[in-house]
């Protein structure tokens, strides 16, 4: 993606790809590599949790690409609704870290360096870090989530698609 190098790391909700990212930016940063880290979280919804990706391509691929930085408006959910959030910019990196579910897509892939799968266990594992991370309130969204996500990633070849998995 013009010299902007990209790492997605992808799976399913509670499989620690936030934790990952963070570990992942940070050690670059440590490095002196000027990075940014963009979270599939600050766009999806529980009632759109993928058809948002036109917001992050147009806001923030395509500018990078062509050498310039890029914006979004990131999802708040201080309300208990989604609603638009506050603006975030996001200067031109030497490594993109594209975090959570569907950061992998096929469509996306073409412009990535590299494609991590995180598994991070069991559905039930996963939803039992889910629910401790967003609140036993969220459960049922959570549950319904993992349902969809599934479905997803059968079908998007996401972790097929990946140049490493992690468990």
């Amino acid at each position: 993606m013009g010299r902007v190098r990209v790492l997605a790391i992808d799976g399913p909700s509670g499989a620690g790809k936030s934790t990952l990212a963070a570990q992942v930016v940070a050690g670059l940063t440590a490095r002196g590599c000027r990075t940014a880290l963009v979270s599939t979280d600050a766009f999806a919804t529980w009632d759109d949790p993928v058809a948002w990706w036109p917001r992050l391509a147009d806001g923030v691929l395509r500018p990078l690409a062509a050498g310039v930085a890029g914006a979004y408006r990131r999802v708040d959910w201080s309300t208990g609704a989604p609603r638009p959030g506050e603006l975030v910019g996001v200067e031109v990196p030497d490594v993109l870290v594209l975090e959570g579910v569907s950061s992998g897509r096929a469509s996306v892939r073409p412009l990535l360096s590299h494609l991590c799968w995180l598994s991070g266990g069991s559905a039930a594992e996963r939803l039992a870090r889910a629910v401790a991370r967003d609140g036993p309130a969220a459960r049922d969204e959570l549950a319904r989530w993992q349902r969809f996500e599934r479905g997803w990633f059968t079908v998007d070849g996401t972790r097929e698609a990946a140049g490493s998995r992690l468990s």
